[in-house]
């Protein structure tokens, strides 16, 4: 098998990766579209699917310039197929499907929470690689979950968010706060100069048997806070302790979460042992934090990515893709994108 080539468009970042056979990266680019959506608080759908189709075609062809790669010496062609905006998707997946006809290329529709699922497994992040099963959390704007990684098209949903995401809180918060969009970077940098403890907001679902999450309560009890004060902006200081003691209970949340789940997983593999994180929220030092300490006091070791891929990236399609391929697992060219795909719905094909 030859280089594969993957493609990421599944929401506000256009990006592009070459990795070699055995998954060292080649050459990559991520492209983001912030300032596109800033002026409206949020990604604007059909903004985003317009700046994927200006920007695949160059993008493409300088990374493919970069790992000293020609099309016909792909092994294959991968792009996310799902979940994510449609527009995105389609955008994506049409072009990669017109590389792998041009050239006569396997073609492969992946799943975008696979490809965070299966980070851990790149080369050189884990001595040894990532062995299956593991356990992965992954928590993003759009997404919070807790998942057994049993295996390539093989996930077992253990617990998920009943209604925000942790990354979709971040930014509601930093909205309230006056920090715009995207929120969660802007939020932690203004933390680190409040007090953690000033506010006592509510941890929820804390304690709870299971895995799954709720932070409307969170944001909700922000959102009274801030109204507490004077209209117009915050004090500095005063919205660096909302943001820290916010930001804390997130982090708490989490940490409790994923030692309940830690426990489920002990309890469908004594011998598990390794923690997952992925998404844009694991890209946060405190949330790292937290979820080291509990990984140790349940006896697991911690993996989280590098922060540049912790966000949508696509060296994780490209790698998702050289995974299946191994297997033999190749799509059909009249896949239909999904913008909604869970994890343990299986594979494309």
């Amino acid at each position: 098998m030859g280089p594969v080539l993957g493609i990421e468009s599944s929401c506000d970042e256009t990006a592009a990766a070459v990795l070699d056979e055995s998954g060292h990266v080649l050459a990559d680019s991520v492209l983001s579209q912030e300032s596109e959506h800033a002026p409206y608080g949020g990604v604007v759908p059909e903004i985003a699917a317009r700046a994927h189709l200006a920007i695949l075609p160059e993008q493409v062809k300088r990374v493919m310039q970069r790992a000293g790669v020609g099309f016909a010496e792909l092994g294959g062609v991968a792009a996310s197929g799902g979940p994510g905006l449609i527009g995105g998707l389609i955008v994506g997946s049409q072009f990669a499907k017109g590389i792998a006809i041009a050239h006569r290329l396997p073609y492969v529709a992946v799943n975008h929470l696979e490809a965070h699922a299966l980070t851990a497994r790149l080369p050189g992040l884990v001595p040894g690689g990532a062995a299956f099963p593991y356990l992965l959390l992954l928590v993003s704007g759009g997404h919070c979950q807790c998942v057994a990684v049993e295996g390539v098209g093989r996930h077992v949903l253990l617990g998920g968010t009943m209604d925000d995401a942790a990354g979709e809180a971040f930014d509601k918060v930093a909205k309230l706060l006056g920090l715009g969009w995207p929120g969660g970077p802007a939020l932690e940098a203004l933390a680190a100069g409040g007090d953690p403890r000033r506010h006592a907001f509510p941890r929820p679902l804390v304690g709870r048997p299971g895995c799954d999450f709720s932070f409307s309560g969170l944001k909700t009890a922000v959102a009274q806070e801030v109204a507490r004060h004077a209209p117009g902006a915050l004090a500095t200081q005063a919205a660096a302790d909302i943001a820290a003691s916010f930001q804390r209970a997130v982090a708490e949340v989490l940490a409790d979460r994923a030692s309940h789940a830690m426990a489920m997983m002990r309890a469908r593999a004594p011998g598990v042992g390794l923690l997952v994180v992925a998404g844009g929220v694991a890209a946060n030092g405190v949330v790292r934090a937290a979820l080291a300490a509990a990984a140790e006091a349940a006896g697991f070791a911690l993996i989280a990515p590098p922060v540049r891929l912790c966000t949508d990236n696509a060296v994780m399609v490209a790698w998702t893709a050289i995974e299946r391929l191994r297997l033999g697992l190749a799509d059909d060219l009249d896949f239909a994108p999904r913008p909604r795909w869970p994890l343990d719905a299986g594979a494309a094909a």
